[in-house]
């Protein structure tokens, strides 16, 4: 069968993931993105002159799709990302590190070699994860993550369970969905050695695949700038902005796809309306000849302290002395104010990391990300990949299993490339 013309709008990681897909099957691809540069909400921005990220991204070894997309692009995902065993630690050295092979075993021996937490506390949490995982990681989809492990000792749920699942859900535990948190917790645990581990970008996200993915488009059109204004039907095929094609793929942010869509399927237009959202911080601090203990930190947050993680971007590929504090789940602290946040992120940062910085500490550019992720809650009705025959749609927000994350958007994407 002879390739179809297809237009992909959206140049996120959805889109970038449809349109290098649907090449590969000898489509005819044009993708269109409405700002100046792919990537959508993973991408590099300059500031000043440095090259920071506009979001502090973590994959894991479980990102199999993901991983694999880097590869066909020509990156180097050995030398692009840092792999480490997962590791919350805290500047103190306290906190739970796997070592590496299969991540039950080394699950369970870090559990037990955890000192900071009571036997009692550890024979608990072995004991739930037992039992999840006898129960194949499934539940009451009415059931929130901290309505889950409500039995848990608090110190697990402060030290292991909350910073997890703010990290991969970025939604709070008290609100979080213990579906979606528990299948997360399965592909890390029960996809082979590896599935658990860090993978920590040591060159901007921009390198890590928009810029790749767009060499590897070499024979696309690329449209940047170009923001889509009207979609309708065509005999078998659509009309983007009164251009024919034969597919249309939706990958824009839900707002766009919602506004295309609305006069052509609205009860699916309503879906993705009806996603709410929450946003992340990113505070970037430098400290000249600064240098933490690991490259990625977690911390202890309050009402004064927002951040729940730092990463040292000097060990990471960035200027030394360069920290990435990232504050998940941030609306009360976007409530509050970029400079209210990056304030109290500065003081968070002197008390927590006082021993690690050698000169004053002072802050280079706060990002919110202000939609950075759908709020994963129990229930939630995600639109379908599916919007009408021949108009299919992909981003980290479309039905699957996955909560809000770059795996999700790339799978996604490959997806709808499949149903073309």
């Amino acid at each position: 069968m002879p390739g179809r013309t297809v237009a992909v709008v959206g140049g996120g990681w959805a889109g970038l993931a449809a349109a290098v897909q649907a090449t590969r099957l000898e489509h005819q691809v044009t993708l269109f993105e409405m700002a100046p540069q792919l990537g959508g909400r993973a991408r590099g921005v300059e500031v000043d002159g440095l090259l920071l990220d506009n979001g502090q991204h973590i994959l894991i070894g479980a990102y199999t799709a993901t991983l694999e997309l880097m590869r066909t692009v020509g990156v180097d995902v050995d030398t692009a990302l840092l792999r480490t065993p997962l590791r919350l630690t805290s500047p103190d050295g306290s906190g739970l590190r796997l070592e590496a092979g299969s991540p039950i075993v080394a699950f369970a021996r870090a559990v037990l070699g955890q000192r900071e937490w009571t036997i009692s506390e550890r024979v608990a949490l072995l004991a739930a994860a037992t039992g999840w995982a006898l129960r194949r990681f499934r539940c009451d989809d009415a059931l929130t993550v901290a309505e889950l492990t409500a039995r848990l000792p608090q110190a697990i749920r402060d030290q292991l369970v909350d910073p997890l699942c703010i990290a991969a859900l970025n939604t709070p535990a008290a609100e979080a969905s213990a579906r979606v948190f528990l299948r997360v917790l399965k592909d890390a645990l029960f996809s082979g050695p590896g599935s658990a581990d860090l993978l920590l970008p040591r060159v901007s996200l921009s390198a890590l695949l928009p810029e790749p993915a767009r060499s590897a488009l070499a024979g696309v059109q690329v449209r940047l700038q170009t923001r889509v204004v009207s979609l309708r039907a065509h005999n078998d095929g659509w009309l983007v902005d009164g251009e024919p094609f034969d597919r249309v793929v939706l990958a824009a942010t839900p707002t766009e796809s919602a506004r295309l869509a609305a006069d052509i399927t609205p009860a699916w237009a309503r879906d993705v309306a009806a996603l709410r959202y929450e946003p992340i911080v990113t505070v970037y601090l430098q400290s000249e000849g600064a240098h933490l203990p690991e490259p990625m930190l977690a911390l202890r947050t309050n009402a004064r302290s927002p951040a729940q993680f730092v990463f040292d971007r000097g060990q990471l590929g960035g200027p030394q002395g360069l920290l990435a504090f990232v504050v998940s789940g941030a609306q009360a602290w976007v409530d509050q104010g970029l400079d209210a946040t990056s304030q109290a992120t500065l003081a968070q940062a002197r008390a927590a990391l006082g021993m690690h910085l050698r000169k004053p500490l002072r802050v280079v550019h706060t990002i919110a990300e202000k939609r950075a992720t759908f709020r994963c809650i129990p229930g939630l009705r995600r639109p379908s990949a599916l919007v009408a025959p021949g108009l299919l749609a992909a981003g980290d927000h479309i039905d699957g299993p996955y909560p809000a994350t770059l795996e999700g958007a790339v799978r996604a994407g490959i997806q709808a490339a499949a149903l073309l």
